[in-house]
């Protein structure tokens, strides 16, 4: 069970008796104007009505950082019924990717449109209550489904912690698990460099509880609701990793850390990490677990 992340909103002091919200609806209004910040999502629609013969509404529809459909459900309380409920609105999500990608469209602009990443489509289910049956069901299920308990604190903050999570695992995603980060067996060059890979996809997996990893074609992203790691292929002899540690707080070496916060490069995080050796991996392991933390 990953650990709570307090998020101050506002300003203030943080209330010690944690307490649910009035309504669902207020729940669903504090993340939908916080999503990006909370949850790493960019918001594009609320109560999206679907077009089918039982009809319905998606509380929230948002776009994550590595491009991948969020399908997020709320419940004030016990989160009976979400996730089947949430399961259902992805079925048709898939089955519609021309009316979803004419929203991000609209929202974000034609090259966000073009590069959907449907493989890791992503149901977040936000709930006051969450059962051991919950959890179970989550873990059942073959789609990417995350379950997250939240708490008030006071009228400023709010607490979410993820009771469940599971990766989606499709054939092309166990093989992308099996070999070293991105780089498929027949293009290693360097038999040294994929081992560093795998090593590196290795650590950042077993780091902490609800992990999940998202293969782009340019690096492959490490979450925990929020990418914390990317990844990026081997460059000649060294492995670039991109976390969301504070470069400001970090004692920058040359040759190993940099500050890219304003560069342009692939994945998120404005720390750079130059891997070459498996020894360059042990000293990496503390930036690492401080990204991890601050996702």
């Amino acid at each position: 069970m990953s650990g709570l992340r307090l998020f101050n909103l506002e300003g203030g002091v943080t209330e010690a008796v944690p307490h649910l919200a009035e309504v669902e609806a207020d729940v669903q209004a504090l993340i939908e104007a916080n999503m990006e910040t909370i949850l790493g999502v960019r918001f594009l629609a609320s109560e999206y009505v679907i077009d089918c013969v039982v009809g319905g509404r998606i509380d929230s529809l948002g776009l994550d950082e590595n491009g991948a459909p969020v399908v997020v459900e709320f419940k004030r309380g016990t989160a009976a019924g979400v996730i089947n409920q949430g399961l259902y609105y992805m079925a048709w999500l898939m089955g519609h990717k021309d009316a979803f990608q004419n929203l991000v469209r609209e929202r974000l602009g034609g090259s966000a449109a073009s590069q959907v990443l449907w493989s890791a489509t992503c149901l977040i289910c936000v709930a006051g209550d969450v059962t051991r049956y919950d959890a179970h069901a989550v873990r059942e299920h073959r789609r990417s489904i995350d379950l997250v308990r939240y708490r008030y604190f006071g009228t400023e903050h709010i607490g979410l912690e993820t009771v469940a999570s599971v990766t989606g695992q499709s054939a092309v995603a166990k093989r992308a698990r099996r070999r070293a980060a991105g780089l498929p067996s027949a293009r290693r060059r360097d038999e040294a460099m994929a081992e560093l890979a795998e090593a590196v996809d290795e650590a950042l997996l077993g780091i902490g509880d609800g992990v999940t990893r998202v293969q782009r074609k340019q690096y492959a992203a490490y979450q925990r609701l929020r990418n914390f790691a990317c990844v990026c292929p081997p460059q000649q002899a060294k492995l670039l990793v991109y976390l969301k540690a504070d470069p400001k707080g970090v004692d920058l070496v040359p040759g190993f850390t940099r500050d890219v916060t304003g560069l342009g490069h692939h994945g998120t995080g404005d720390l750079e990490v130059q891997l070459r050796t498996e020894r360059d991996l042990d000293r990496a392991q503390d930036l690492f677990r401080a990204s991890y933390a601050a996702a």
